[in-house]
């Protein structure tokens, strides 16, 4: 039995040259400041969903060894100066229990991105070594991490398009 909340993401990379790499579905891990936000929503505080989604380097090093579990005591990214994507740039909706989007209120969401090309600090030939990601919400001001991710590195060109789906249940 799966201990809710609950995450999965699944990416799509079409290189510029036309070929389409599917990453598929690919669980992530809810991190404990997830569960604080979700409380202190129920008692009332100031607390705010999804933010924003942070895009990181991550380590180099986690190239030629598999990366450790991230703990669910995560607060932020390796990469001290992610890329970061507002709250208005994602598409957000409710899942049915199939998995389709709904207009009605459910206890699955999904969090969708598409970073075409320019939206990634690349120049050139240079590529965006994508290693990680999280969600934010915020609680009395302050980024609270929803989920995070470590995955092997997505080499991402300057005329790549990423697309990225984070499904989340409650």
């Amino acid at each position: 039995m799966k201990l809710l909340p609950d995450g999965k993401y699944w990416d799509v990379v079409h290189k510029h040259n036309g070929q389409i790499i599917d990453f598929g579905w690919r669980s992530n891990i809810i991190v404990d400041q997830c569960r604080e936000l979700l409380a202190a929503f129920m008692l009332g505080a100031s607390a705010l969903g999804v933010r924003h989604l942070a895009l990181g380097r991550g380590l180099v090093a986690w190239d030629n060894q598999p990366t450790a579990p991230p703990s669910p005591g995560t607060q932020s990214l390796v990469d001290a100066s992610p890329v970061v994507i507002n709250v208005n740039d994602l598409q957000m909706t409710y899942l049915d229990a199939a998995g389709n989007p709904s207009n009605t209120v459910h206890h699955r969401i999904q969090i969708s991105l598409t970073l075409q090309p320019g939206d990634l600090p690349i120049s050139g030939d240079q590529v965006f070594p994508l290693r990680e990601f999280a969600l934010f919400g915020e609680l009395n001001g302050t980024a609270y991490m929803i989920d995070y991710v470590r995955h092997p590195v997505m080499n991402i060109g300057a005329n790549d398009t990423l697309t990225r789906r984070i499904r989340l249940v409650f």
